[in-house]
């Protein structure tokens, strides 16, 4: 399928879920394939959607994510939708996941594609019916009330990489996962915990402090790295959270131990 036909035919479907389209629309830095704006009571929602029509051995990349973020923020946008006839790589989808980035991949067109013919072809017999009845005499006008076909509510089985994030989430709270994926809080946290495993060990009778302080490391070490990698699944952004992690925590803690 040819962009322009692609492009054409997400602008229908969000058309039919009550967005005022504007294709190929500019900005100062920019060209969006699609951008969207849906009139509710407390103020216009803005989308912007990019449409990748990428051979299927090519996936989308982090790249096309961080440049619609750019976008996003230059129009205030409230929702970002990256729609491909491809795939994306794991980063994207791990990346997507933390950013509330809706990604729509070559599954999912399909499946969208399924349902718009479906609801297309209904439309069209129960035009013919009307038409024979002589009660219609003017062409089909897409309605805008058809919950089936809202874009925010595409496949969701389409990301079957995305799952692992997903099955994450659900084994930790919402609220204590936000709360540990902060840097800070994870500093503290570290320092604390390692103080107290080097207290611990002082307090069992070992005075060697050269012992105390390889185990004050050793548990600073273990927690930075092992809680990003917990919640970082991109493997870049895990060594250089997880060393700043540690090495901040470890000059607290020599600051702290040198004090007392």
């Amino acid at each position: 399928m040819e962009k322009t036909r692609l492009v054409d035919f997400v602008a229908k479907v969000m058309e039919e879920s009550g967005f005022k389209v504007y294709k190929n629309f500019q900005t100062s830095r920019h060209i969006i394939d699609i951008y969207g704006v849906l009139p509710s009571v407390l103020g216009d929602v803005g989308i912007v959607v990019a449409v990748k029509n990428y051979d299927e051995r090519w996936e989308v990349g982090l790249d096309v994510l961080k440049e619609m973020e750019m976008v996003s923020k230059t129009l205030k946008a409230s929702k970002i939708v990256v729609v491909s006839s491809s795939y994306f790589t794991d980063n994207a989808i791990n990346y997507a996941g933390r950013r509330n980035i809706k990604l729509i991949d070559k599954d999912g067109l399909v499946s969208l594609a399924k349902k718009f013919s479906k609801r297309e072809y209904v439309d069209e017999d129960r035009l013919d019916e009307e038409s024979d009845s002589d009660e219609v005499e003017k062409e089909y006008v897409p309605t805008r009330k058809s919950p089936s076909l809202s874009f925010f509510s595409g496949p969701r089985k389409s990301l079957n990489k995305g799952s692992k994030i997903r099955s994450t989430e659900s084994t930790i709270g919402p609220t204590l996962r936000k709360i540990l994926n902060n840097t800070v809080v994870l500093i503290i946290f570290v320092t604390l915990i390692s103080l107290l495993v080097g207290y611990l060990i002082s307090l069992s009778g070992d005075e060697n402090m050269a012992f105390v302080g390889i185990a004050t490391i050793l548990t600073s070490a273990i927690l930075s790295y092992g809680l990003v990698l917990f919640f970082e699944r991109d493997l870049m952004n895990m060594l250089v959270k997880g060393t700043t992690v540690f090495f901040v925590a470890l000059i607290i803690e020599m600051i702290i131990i040198l004090a007392f």
